[in-house]
Order: structure tokens, then sequence, then C-alpha cells
């Protein structure tokens, strides 16, 4: 009885951790592409980004907002021009990801 209770004590204790670092990864994979997070202070490029962006209307990747200051939610974007966290290019065809502009609710999009 007592190594019933260690074991069901310590298959909790591992259940626990799965769920934990099974959540943490859907987060992080929410709000990336590839090794670049989709939120943060933004430079625009015309050559040598870190990702081609495709500006849409409907059925975006991501829907992103723009933020004056503190870009600290997923799909918040800063646009400045220099110490960057992430570098785009705006392109019309064969993008990395495309983009819907939005005033509430940015983040990745659902489907």
């Amino acid at each position: 009885m007592r190594n019933q209770g260690k074991l069901f004590y310590l298959l909790w204790i591992i259940g626990f951790i799965v769920i934990i670092l099974f959540w943490n990864s859907k987060v992080k994979a929410q709000c990336e592409w590839g090794d670049y997070k989709i939120q943060g202070r933004v430079m625009v490029v015309s050559s040598l980004p870190d990702i081609r962006v495709q500006v849409v209307t409907s059925n975006p990747d991501f829907r992103i907002k723009i933020v004056e200051s503190l870009p600290i939610e997923c799909g918040e974007w800063q646009f400045v021009t220099s110490n960057e966290d992430l570098r785009i290019q705006f392109v019309t065809s064969n993008p990395d990801i495309r983009i819907q502009y939005v005033e509430f609710n940015p983040g990745k999009e659902v489907r």
C-alpha cells in the first residue's frame, strides 16, 4: 500500500511536468515563425530580412497591432529604425507569413 502511494505521487508529478512542458511549447509556437518571435521592435528593410511579410485583408497567419511603445504581447509591433528585434520585408508574393493589421486581439490566427 505504501509503495502504491509513492507510485501515485510520482506519476502525478510526471504528468504535471508533461502538461506544463506541452503547454509552454504550444504558447511558444503560437507566436513564432521559425526562430523569430512575431512581436517586438520591427524594422522594415528592402534586403536581407528575417521574415518576408505580405499584408492581407483575410486569412492571415498573424494579426498585427501597431503600438507606440512596449510591444510585449504576441502580434504587437513597434516600428523602429534601429535596435530591432525583427527585420521584415514587405512583399506581394511568396511571403513567409501573411499578416492583417488589427486594433484588437493581435496574435496567431486560429484556423
